[in-house]
């Protein structure tokens, strides 16, 4: 019988769980080449603005495979209705018999996507940022922020948005958790007082100029997960000696990486996987001064790992209370 599992259900052992964990093997797994992950299906809207995407994937010789649908439809708030959803499929990998519904409403996206930009941090950022910097006001912004708390002292965020509530709202909620927070809609404040810069947002065109950005900054980039969608100066990579993508396939085709190639600001040789970079178990990074880029535009190991996780901890408990 095919289990279903709500949201609350679904929340109550994620803070039980070691995801981070969990997901890092799941890139390690990806860029060793025992992941089969096809292209990312995908459905972009524009009355109103939003996109589904369906990501899908197995790990080779593992129980199950795992197919994802998400959404973000961003006029959603103005109705009084979060702007993400969505659904995460778990089958049998020997059978294709489906054992598992996992109702997260997209909660489950949003996890993996933050613990994605803190293990980016944990190799590709400097040793001890002295300012957090964030570019929107979502629930990316707020989630990759809250999960690099664990791995850095600093508390000191500047948040850029485009609109004063929007801010206002951020500012509330993330000094509630413990954060000293400066909002502002000038680009630059951001980028003259931050050396971790997070891009968080649905923009098709960039944040801010390439040469704005500080000596010994590292950017994680997770809002450009579409192709017509861009957040970062292609020029900045020209700039960056490391550039890292969380599947450089994926990238070439969408994100960041891929606009860049496009401009020809970058090379194709010279960009590195994560899971390689996990594999070192050492900082990437090989001097204070160098500029480091995380193209993040979700990898269906991350869901499939997550929704692994998830549900064997959802039976254990299950079963614990029979």
């Amino acid at each position: 019988m095919t289990q279903t599992y709500t949201l609350e259900q679904i929340k109550t052992v994620c803070c039980q769980l070691d995801l981070s964990s969990e997901i890092e093997a799941g890139f390690v797994a990806y860029s060793a080449g025992q992941v089969k992950v096809p292209p990312v299906g995908e459905l972009c809207f524009t009355e109103p603005p939003g996109d589904t995407h369906i990501k899908y994937g197995y790990i080779k010789n593992d129980d199950y495979f795992v197919i994802k649908i998400a959404s973000g439809f961003y006029q959603n708030p103005q109705l009084g209705l979060p702007s993400n959803s969505g659904l995460m499929l778990i089958f049998c990998q020997k059978t294709g018999i489906p054992k598992a519904l996992l109702l997260d409403e997209g909660y489950l996206t949003d996890v993996r996507t933050a613990i994605a930009g803190a293990i980016s941090a944990r190799y590709l950022a400097p040793e001890n940022p002295s300012a957090i910097g964030v570019f929107g006001t979502g629930i990316q912004a707020r989630m990759q922020v809250q999960y690099l708390k664990d791995l850095y002292p600093c508390r000191k965020v500047v948040a850029w948005g485009r609109s004063k509530e929007s801010l206002h709202a951020y500012k509330a909620d993330m000094s509630s958790m413990g954060f000293d927070v400066q909002t502002t809609n000038d680009p630059e404040r951001v980028t003259a007082q931050c050396d971790l810069i997070i891009t968080a947002t649905p923009s098709s065109q960039p944040l801010f100029d390439a040469q704005l950005v500080r000596e010994g900054t590292h950017i994680t980039a997770m809002g450009a997960d579409t192709p017509t969608k861009q957040e970062l100066d292609a020029k900045l990579f020209t700039r960056a000696e490391l550039v890292v993508a969380d599947s450089i396939p994926q990238c070439i085709e969408r994100g960041e990486i891929a606009r860049a190639l496009q401009t020809g600001t970058i090379d194709k040789d010279r960009i590195q996987e994560l899971g390689s970079i996990i594999s070192s178990q050492t900082s990437a990074r090989t001097a204070p001064e160098q500029i480091s880029i995380a193209d993040l535009t979700g990898v269906a190991v991350q869901d499939i790992q997550i929704a692994k996780a998830v549900f064997a901890e959802l039976q254990t408990q299950t079963t614990s209370y029979a």
